[in-house]
Formats: structure tokens, C-alpha cells, sequence
């Protein structure tokens, strides 16, 4: 069982329920009024399946001690759940920057793990930020290869602004980055020296300024329209 996590004596981070259905239509309004602003491609959700994850205990949210909704995100599952994604992380305007992010993102791969204890946990994102939080919790970086090849799962990229790159590679490049977390791997691996992103997020920084110059070049056309947005891939 998933416990309740009260923050800084302001926020409380659980598993959704019933009692969180009425915030449902706020957050899909704020998941598309970031995606514009973003000027990204998240897939864009209903209320009635952000119910439907809440009453399947598939959801995070976070809410203030009187009850203000603060933040959300969901887990979805592909082939047949051998793999797990966290998708849909979403944070009130007036709570970002408030390290808030980060608890809903553990408490989602929390849940991810109780649920699907043998399940690769999957992320693809261009933010730094949102790689930093993945490392922490054990993620790795990895090609696009190595995520799921279900359709479905790259319809999200459809509207993002970078999805030429994606197509012209044949889905083998693209200026996000893999990232996932083996559990098989990461039993191994607990004995050796945990990989540092912290320190390494200057070498990561000039990789994908080469990546970006090497990528964007394949095709010049494009160049003047292509845009380079921070986002965090929210599978459809």
C-alpha cells in the first residue's frame, strides 16, 4: 500500500481516489494550457480518463492541506506491461518551483513499482530538470531502440514541433533522450558506485548541443521552423 506523503506541512502526495474526481477538468485545462505555452506536443487527455486513472489507483496528485489541487500524474502500460511509463506530470502555475515536482515523480515511481514490480519504468524527455529527478531514482539513459515499439506509445510526438527528426531517423534519433529503469539491471548494479547525473550534466549538456547541430543539419529546410522546447513525452 501506497502511503499519503505530507510535505513541508503544506502539501499531502498520495494515490487518487474518488474524492479527487472533481479536479479532474482542471487538470486536463492546465495539461493543454502548458503544452501551448510549452509549444509541445503532449497528448492531449479527458477528464473522463483522468477519472478513469484516478478510480483505477493508477494516479498521483497533490494537494494542499485544504484540499487545492497542487499537482498530477498518471502511470500507463505498454506490451502488455513490460513496460511502464509516468506520463502527464502536471503542476499548478502557483506551486512550480516548489521542489513539488520531484515528490509526485517519486511517489509515481513508487507506485509504478508496486504495481508492476517487474516492469522497465520509461521516460523520454529533452528537460534537464526532469533527467535529474530520473537519475535520482535510478533511471538510465538509453537509445530509442530501447523503449516500447508500439505505435500507440510514439503517436504523442505526432504534434511536437521535432517530430520530422524523429520520422527521417525511422525513430532511431531525436533530440529527446531514452531514459529507463531496469530493474533486472538495477539489482546488479546496487553494489556498484551509483552514476552521478549531477556531476556529469555538463558533459550531457555539450552532447546534446553536438546532437542538436548534428541533427538539425540532416535537413537545413527545416532548421528556420524546428523549435527546441523542454517536455516530457506524454504518451497517447
Amino acid at each position: 500500500m501506497i502511503k499519503p506523503e505530507v510535505v513541508n506541512d503544506q502539501y499531502i502526495v498520495q494515490v487518487a481516489n474518488e474524492n479527487h474526481l472533481r479536479l479532474a477538468e482542471t487538470i486536463c485545462h492546465e495539461m493543454e494550457e502548458s503544452a501551448k505555452a510549452r509549444g509541445t506536443g503532449i497528448a492531449k487527455r479527458s477528464p473522463i480518463y483522468i477519472m478513469e486513472k484516478m478510480l483505477e489507483g493508477k494516479a498521483i496528485v497533490a494537494t494542499t492541506l485544504a484540499g487545492e489541487w497542487v499537482g498530477f500524474c498518471y502511470i500507463e502500460t505498454w506490451e502488455h506491461g513490460k513496460f511502464v511509463a509516468n506520463s502527464g506530470l502536471i503542476v499548478n502555475p502557483d506551486y512550480r518551483k516548489s521542489g513539488i515536482a520531484t515528490r509526485i515523480k517519486a511517489k509515481a515511481f513508487e507506485l509504478s513499482r508496486t504495481m508492476f514490480p517487474t516492469a522497465k519504468i520509461i521516460g523520454i524527455t529533452t528537460s534537464l530538470a526532469v533527467m535529474k529527478i530520473n537519475s535520482d531514482l535510478g533511471y538510465q539513459p538509453v537509445t530509442l531502440s530501447e523503449l516500447p515499439g508500439d505505435e500507440a506509445f510514439w503517436k504523442g510526438c505526432q504534434t511536437c514541433a521535432n517530430f520530422d527528426i524523429l520520422s527521417r531517423t525511422n525513430r532511431k534519433h531525436c533530440l529527446c533522450t531514452g531514459m529507463l529503469y531496469d530493474p533486472e539491471e538495477h539489482k546488479k548494479e546496487e553494489k556498484d558506485e551509483k552514476w552521478n547525473f549531477l556531476k556529469e550534466s555538463k558533459l550531457y549538456e555539450r552532447w546534446m548541443r553536438l546532437k542538436k547541430r548534428i541533427l538539425l543539419r540532416l535537413n537545413p529546410t527545416e532548421r528556420s521552423r524546428v523549435h527546441r522546447p523542454e517536455r516530457e513525452l506524454e504518451p497517447a
